[in-house]
């Protein structure tokens, strides 16, 4: 893969390390449960985590076959499964030949 590498893959693991530790020091308001809010928490970090990876995922596809990955980066902030699978199907079309003379 092209845009994985050691150095980013170590930074985003550290984040997400450092994120649940914050999630799990943090201590829920009195009204409410303390499962519910490490339940929502853990949830939204594992999301954004995978949002994270589908990206570079994205921008390595793009790469890899010589696309454009910019055009598709506000459909993907605003509507990441829908995008992804629409990137899916854009990358898999049959690439026609091109007549030469």
């Amino acid at each position: 893969m092209f845009v994985w590498s050691k150095r980013l893959t170590g930074a985003l693991l550290g984040l997400f390390v450092l994120m649940l530790g914050i999630l799990l020091l943090n201590k829920a308001p009195d009204n409410t449960s303390d499962l519910t809010i490490y339940t929502t928490g853990w949830m939204t970090l594992n999301y954004l985590g995978l949002i994270v990876w589908v990206f570079v995922w994205m921008i390595d596809q793009a790469r890899m076959r010589g696309k454009n990955f910019w055009v598709w980066l506000v459909p993907f902030i605003l509507a990441p499964l829908p995008t992804l699978m629409l990137f899916v199907l854009f990358l898999q079309r049959r690439i026609r030949p091109s007549k030469i003379g």
